[in-house]
């Protein structure tokens, strides 16, 4: 038998080293070296993903034609995967326990093996537990077979015999490798249990999608190489005991990243919604202060959301600043913007800031209606429910244009709002029927039209 080598592998970047240290030499992580044993003497047997096809070509040659794709039988899922799964790729979906992660893609296989073979290869249920879900769920059960393994060369074997167009791995912190010995889910165990998956699915066209488990910091747990060597990220976010939840795309090679799904949780399992700005938007009979409603961009479409603040008199020396969804460096910037060009100190009120629904908004063009938010609820006067700001606030207080305002525009308007203040260089020459524009290219402007 060949005689075992001790490794030391950092969990962030992947390398191996001879023996442990403090710091990753390569990455430059603290406390990241992980034990881990490989067997010498065995052969890898590795080959190529195009094996003895391998040339080269220049850029000119290279064909350029679309990636063929193929529908997973839910519209949201595909707007987050970039127009469908492809043959070949590699996805991996992360999330906290219990936020819907095998159910979405129980969903997803039950429906695409009605037309394709289908494989869910389950390491942590029995076959019995998922045919009880999927029966809950009133999904179909006579095409899709599920298979109970955690041995990485049996599962491949048995893929190559049935051939399937997608397979699932749920998930890849259970599987393990025969050419290590350490324990599943360690880094080495992660790291060369997905380089075969990857392998295999570039060189058969199975499509893959990858269950990962994620800390407590909500990082996908194993090495951080896991997320380079797939084709998609996929995060869902939400809450656990919530009705919503939203899948999120971190990385795409074949779409664009950032882009957003929105499901509902229900009985039946996960129900996608087409129409979230509906979700999101509370829309009160009676306005109330601190209550404004902005356009922001997701992906490859707009989507409206409440933003609410609150502002009170703070008695700690101090003031809190609180923002759930929003960047909370970038509302004490404001605030000071606030202070410096619209006269409204706000350095003795506590201020917390929450974007309704558990939507995160990161993108700039929420500065705006942050501080119309905030105004409101310190004057306690409410906007009206016909108003929806956005727009980018720079240091010196001007108002800078977004990306895509024509489209946040026509999306207000199919809701129903009356006036919209926005940047200047985001004024249509003609504005969508029943919306009026109030373009504005100041702090002070945008201030005065709030409450006219």
């Amino acid at each position: 038998m060949a005689k075992a080598k001790r490794m030391y592998g950092c969990t962030e970047c992947g390398s191996t080293f001879p023996k442990w240290a403090g710091q990753c030499a390569d990455c430059g992580a603290w406390n990241t070296l992980v034990e881990t044993v490989i067997e010498g003497a065995a052969p890898s047997g590795r080959s190529g993903w195009t094996g003895d096809k391998a040339n080269i070509k220049t850029l000119a040659e290279v064909s350029v034609e679309e990636v063929p794709r193929f529908s997973t039988a839910s519209g949201e899922l595909d707007r987050v995967l970039g127009g469908g799964l492809v043959d070949g790729s590699v996805v991996l979906i992360g999330g906290d326990p219990g936020i819907g992660k095998s159910t979405i893609l129980l969903q997803t296989l039950c429906n695409i093996a009605q037309r394709f073979p289908a494989l869910y290869v389950t390491g942590e249920e029995s076959q019995q537990q998922v045919a009880m879900r999927a029966r809950r769920l009133d999904l179909p059960q006579d095409k899709l077979k599920v298979m109970t393994e955690t041995c990485i060369e049996s599962i491949i074997a048995t893929a190559r015999q049935e051939k399937p167009k997608v397979m699932v791995i749920d998930s890849i912190q259970t599987i393990f490798t025969e050419q290590l010995q350490s324990a599943p889910g360690g880094v080495a165990q992660v790291r060369e249990s997905a380089a075969l998956l990857v392998r295999f699915a570039k060189q058969s066209g199975t499509a893959i999608f990858l269950v990962g488990h994620v800390t407590k910091e909500g990082a996908l747990a194993g090495p951080r190489v896991l997320e380079h060597m797939v084709d998609t990220v996929l995060y869902f976010e939400g809450e656990s005991d919530g009705r919503l939840r939203l899948l999120r795309a971190v990385k795409n090679r074949f779409g664009a990243v950032n882009e957003l799904g929105v499901f509902g949780m229900t009985d039946k399992g996960l129900k996608e919604v087409t129409n979230p700005s509906a979700i999101f938007l509370t829309r009160a009979q009676e306005a109330v202060p601190g209550s404004v409603v902005m356009a922001t961009w997701e992906g490859t479409r707009p989507m409206l959301v409440e933003v609410q603040a609150l502002v009170d008199t703070s008695h700690l020396a101090n003031p809190r600043r609180v923002t759930l969804g929003l960047d909370q460096n970038r509302l004490a910037m404001l605030l000071a913007v606030l202070h410096r060009h619209g006269g409204i100190p706000t350095y003795d009120q506590d201020v917390f800031l929450n974007v309704v629904g558990g939507v995160k908004v990161l993108e700039t063009a929420a500065d705006l209606a942050l501080m119309a938010a905030v105004i409101s609820s310190l004057r306690n006067r409410p906007l009206g429910n016909d108003l929806l700001v956005f727009g980018e606030v720079g240091l010196s207080g001007e108002i800078r244009p977004v990306p895509s305002g024509q489209e946040r525009l026509k999306e207000a308007a199919k809701h129903g709002f009356k006036r919209a203040i926005i940047p200047k260089g985001n004024a249509p020459k003609e504005a969508p029927a029943g919306l009026r524009i109030i373009p504005v290219t100041r702090l002070e402007q945008a201030l005065d039209a709030l409450f006219e």
